[in-house]
Parts: C-alpha cells; sequence; structure tokens
C-alpha cells in the first residue's frame, strides 16, 4: 500500500520519517522499552489486530508512540512512566511518523493507521496501562 492510496495520506510521509505537530491530527502517548510493545500487543489482542496507529523506535529508549485523538489526554492521571506529546498554551511537542514503506530506520509503524480518523482509544490504552499486574514486569499494583 502506497501513501497516495492511504486513508491517512495528508499526515504519512511519503518517503522518510517527518514531524507531526501534537494537537493537530492527532496527539501521541509514548511509552519506552519492551512496556510500550507489550502494551501495543494487547490493545491489538483486544481490538483484534487494529489497535489503531502505533509507530516504534528501534534504537535509544526503544520508544513506542501511541497516536491518540488530539485533546484526549488531558483530565486523567496517567503512570509515571508515560510521556503525553500534547500542545497548548506555551506547549509545543512533535510526533515523529514514519512514511508507510521504504528506509524510516529507526521508526516503523508497529501497527499503521488503517481508518481517516482511527486512532488509538485513549481510555483504552488507560485502563491497559493501569493493569501492570497483567503484564509481564508488573508489579501487581494499580
Amino acid at each position: 500500500m502506497n501513501t497516495e492510496s492511504h486513508p491517512a495520506s495528508e499526515w504519512i510521509p511519503a518517503t522518510g520519517v517527518q514531524l507531526r505537530k501534537a494537537g493537530v491530527q492527532f496527539d501521541a502517548v509514548r511509552l519506552d522499552g519492551d512496556r510500550g510493545r507489550e502494551v501495543a500487543d494487547r490493545l491489538a489482542r483486544m481490538t483484534g489486530g487494529d489497535p489503531g496507529p502505533v509507530v516504534e523506535s528501534g534504537s535509544g529508549r526503544r520508544c513506542v508512540y501511541f497516536l491518540v485523538a488530539a485533546g484526549s489526554t488531558g483530565h486523567r492521571g496517567w503512570p509515571p512512566e508515560v510521556t503525553r506529546l500534547t500542545s497548548g498554551p506555551y506547549r509545543v511537542c512533535f510526533i515523529p511518523v514514519p512514511a508507510l514503506e521504504g528506509r524510516t530506520w529507526p521508526l516503523a509503524w508497529r501497527y499503521p493507521p488503517t481508518a481517516p480518523g482511527r486512532f488509538v482509544h485513549t481510555l483504552l490504552l488507560h485502563s491497559v496501562l493501569g493493569q501492570r499486574d497483567h503484564l509481564p514486569g508488573g508489579d501487581g499494583l494499580s
């Protein structure tokens, strides 16, 4: 599938990686390392393989970016290991977005976008993050 025929083509770069300003098309929740991958895969199992767009990095902290609807992460208590990428007064964040194909290393789609306006469900993500005892490495505390 190429970018021109993809339903979210207005924000997916044709090649390489581009930064997208949070709060325009989407915001993101970042979770680093294996925990981020475990959460992404759990969401995929819960949603029949379509958790919404999730980007992962293969280097450094091995960040996982869950793309969520713009403005949907506020007014919630997130675990300390979560970084919210949002924009607002005196705050601007940028989210890395890889192309669907080609050279995008160290970024890749763990779960690519599947439909216009389809993002990771913020409440479902928040719920899964609160279920540490059900994920490997969890401490049993919620």
